[in-house]
């Protein structure tokens, strides 16, 4: 793997004449996390929240909606009350669901160079997702289309360091009951990496199963032995899981496919003002849909994970890369650390456009998620408005972040010819290392070379057109898309995924509906 997108843009170099430029050599593939996870509780504090939690799903209860999900917690010991739909978990039904739950989960992507492990201690990225809005300087804000949704994909699939597909944007021009054949279809033939699927109801599932199934030349048992996609399940806070995502859980453990539990608890509006107390909600919800899945089937692959952050208590709107967002972040991950599952955390923002303030908050929202230990970081590149809007030159400026944390987390060599004697020897006081033998040999690929950052001079800069920063990401995911070839993808297969959309949407396609 290389960085390719400094093409043309290369500084010249002192000693560079015509020889050719060599290639620097990059894996942001599979991450390791590099960084040491940070508290924000100690030890007793995680553990009194951990058991305030089971404390409300005990005694106050959590309202399940869907009657087939009731019976599966009434079966596994809860007490169920159907006529309010509320649900009461004992904590050793709970502490049986996390001793099944698997803390290392293996996923199949499309290609085996994309296949991922989530498990504590790897990073894997993604990019802002679930917006109704998309947003570029050359067509501005406007409601989420195919177009859009299938672009994205495309620059999702460009970049190494973005590893999985969330649902970038709602192509709404699409009608909701076909929905799933436009984004499966562009998901499976613009990108080999790993799929999402939306819980919409076990009719779309189903029908997404088998578009992924079929086209990837898997037998039934074949699809059910591995885990080839993904979903996200909101839960909806405070303390209730509505139907479509009860559903959802129970499909994809059925399914042996993955679920990503995230409760989305803003402090002060559907969770407690103080972290604590926001975190204490978000786990309780965590661990009731957890539970869930291990009671459908013991073993079912599913992350804990946790949206949490404030809103402005001016306006309510919802707020991102605050320092509460950091904090309840660094709480997640400890307690995603006692519970030993891969877990998900979020970055994002709440800017209006990829300006200083956007770069601040997904930034420090991102430092959140690192430092807290996070397998799988979302909203990561792009996500803007607090999730109303993924915007294309966004996307773009935050890569450049995330390939900075992936060069940290490859090794830095400190072998005595790296400690450099030699050069110290050669260069005598007063000197400079530019021409010395050691920087000569190491000089074209020792330092990554930004991806969107401009490093000349004002001048040269000025020269060049004067271009900010947005400008030039912009004409370079209009780049990214002229000279896009995406993954290899057998004919065949293709043309039998389009047969099958085809005569189910002539058969009326499949309704949201459990």
């Amino acid at each position: 793997m290389t960085l390719r997108e400094n093409a043309g843009r290369r500084r010249t170099r002192r000693g560079g004449g015509a020889h050719a430029h060599a290639v620097r050599k990059v894996d942001y593939r599979t991450l390791r996390n590099p960084f040491p996870p940070m508290s924000v509780f100690s030890d007793d504090r995680i553990e009194a929240i951990h058991e305030a939690a089971l404390n409300v799903l005990e005694t106050l209860g959590i309202k399940v909606l869907l009657p087939e999900a009731r019976r599966f917690l009434r079966a596994g010991g809860a007490t169920v009350d159907d006529t309010s739909e509320m649900v009461f978990i004992g904590r050793d039904i709970v502490a049986a669901a996390l001793a099944s739950a698997p803390t290392s989960i293996p996923v199949k992507a499309g290609a085996p160079h994309r296949d991922i492990t989530l498990e504590l201690g790897n990073l894997v990225f993604q990019p802002g997702a679930g917006a109704p809005h998309a947003t570029d300087i050359l067509r501005g804000r406007r409601p989420g289309t195919e177009r859009d949704f299938r672009e994205l994909i495309q620059l999702t699939q460009h970049f190494d360091v973005l590893h999985m597909v969330p649902p970038l944007i709602e192509p709404q021009d699409v009608p909701t009951h076909l929905r799933h054949y436009a984004t499966m279809q562009a998901q499976l033939s613009l990108s080999d990496k790993l799929p999402f699927v939306f819980s919409r109801g076990t009719p779309q599932v189903q029908q997404s199963f088998e578009m992924l199934r079929d086209f990837r030349g898997l037998s039934d048992a074949e699809f059910a032995a591995q885990s080839h996609c993904y979903t996200i399940i909101n839960t909806n806070s405070p303390r209730t899981i509505d139907i479509p995502m009860a559903q959802g859980l129970i499909d994809f453990a059925k399914a042996g496919q993955v679920s990503i539990v995230t409760p989305f608890t803003l402090m002060g509006a559907m969770a407690p003002i103080t972290v604590a107390g926001a975190m204490t909600l978000s786990h309780a919800e965590a661990l009731a849909a957890i539970t869930l899945t291990q009671l459908v089937r013991p073993g079912a692959p599913v992350c804990y994970g946790t949206f949490t952050s404030n809103v402005d208590m001016k306006s309510g709107a919802p707020a991102f890369g605050t320092p509460e967002h950091f904090k309840a972040s660094l709480a997640a991950g400890q307690l995603a650390r006692k519970l030993g599952l891969p877990w998900r955390c979020a970055s994002g923002s709440a800017a209006n456009l990829n300006d200083v303030q956007a770069a601040n908050e997904t930034q420090f929202g991102t430092w959140g998620c690192l430092l807290s230990g996070a397998t799988v970081v979302i909203h990561a590149a792009g996500w803007l408005e607090g999730g109303l809007t993924v915007s294309y030159e966004k996307l773009i400026t935050d890569l450049e972040v995330l390939q900075m944390v992936a060069e940290l987390c490859a090794q830095t060599p400190a072998q005595d010819a790296d400690i450099g004697l030699d050069a110290l020897a050669e260069v005598q006081p007063g000197g400079h290392f530019f021409g010395a033998a050691h920087t000569m040999a190491r000089y074209q690929t020792a330092f990554y070379e930004p991806l969107i950052g401009d490093l000349s001079n004002f001048g040269t800069w000025e020269e060049r057109g004067a271009k900010d920063t947005t400008t030039r990401a912009s004409e370079m995911w209009q780049r990214i898309l002229n000279e896009a070839e995406g993954p290899a993808v057998d004919a065949d297969a293709l043309a039998h995924m389009q047969d099958y959309i085809h005569a189910q949407t002539d058969a009326g396609g499949a309704p949201p509906e459990s």
